[in-house]
């Protein structure tokens, strides 16, 4: 069976607080070995943490999303840096980065814990996962200014050039969901332009299900559908496409 890697997921989302253990059985089943669940702040990461430990292929990050920023507290980015030093299932910082859409947050304060995020991925070696929404250029400022070597992924990449610029410009991956399935998609030619050993699928379930379960909520199983359109856009087998993109993430977080 074709192995594939969940790469950004949500396992702790209250969507899947009834059925979570048969979502991981229908992963397992769609041939999913591996799957990394994305904290939206310290309580979620501390969360996530719990249900990574002593489950084979199953990580997690610690982090504070854009949207939980306003919320974060002084000591938020000491506790993501103790989880992440003294667990092993934590494999990457985050999801931090800019939500300039919903604002759920201020701007500001948004862009301060960006930068602190990358900042700590650098000193303890860990890769960042960033969300970029409607902020390119801020985006790609933050990019220019972060500490050199910082790792890291724009995931569930949907377009914007400059932050796509700058990532590359960092040896950083890029991270295609769903929405490469929609006839909306509107970033064909980037994920094009991705080196093939820097691309990595997601299906940041249970959000954003790829066709043809779109409108449902999504789950881990369906990164399968995620595959098969970034196979389609690169005009390549899907067994391919799946068999990088594991050897990738495997490879970006760390993990066998």
């Amino acid at each position: 069976m074709t192995a594939y890697f969940d790469s950004h997921c949500h396992l702790t989302a209250t969507a899947f607080r009834d059925d979570r253990e048969a979502v991981l059985r229908r992963a397992s089943d769609a041939g999913v070995t591996r799957l990394v669940s994305i904290a939206s702040d310290v309580s979620d990461a501390r969360e996530a943490l719990e249900l990574a430990k002593g489950r084979e292929g199953v990580w997690c990050t610690a982090g504070v999303h854009p949207h939980e920023a306003a919320e974060a507290g002084a000591g938020d980015l000491d506790a993501v840096r103790e989880l992440a030093v003294a667990n092993a299932e934590v494999v990457a910082i985050g999801e931090t980065g800019l939500d300039f859409h919903y604002d759920h947050s201020p701007r500001d304060v948004q862009t301060e814990l960006f930068e602190g995020h990358l900042a700590l991925g650098a000193e303890i070696a860990l890769p960042v996962v960033v969300h970029a929404r409607e902020a390119d250029e801020q985006i790609a400022a933050v990019l220019r200014a972060m500490p050199a070597g910082t790792r890291g992924v724009l995931h569930c990449f949907t377009g914007g050039a400059r932050a796509f610029e700058e990532a590359m410009a960092a040896d950083w991956y890029v991270s295609f969901s769903g929405i490469a399935s929609f006839k909306s998609f509107a970033a064909a030619d980037l994920l094009r332009e991705v080196p093939l050993e820097r691309l990595l699928v997601e299906t940041d379930s249970p959000y954003l299900a790829a066709i043809p379960h779109r409108g449902k909520r999504n789950e881990p199983a369906w990164v399968v559908h995620v595959v098969e359109a970034v196979a389609r856009h690169l005009d390549a087998d899907p067994q391919f496409v799946a068999r990088t993109t594991t050897e990738n993430a495997c490879r970006f977080y760390g993990v066998a």
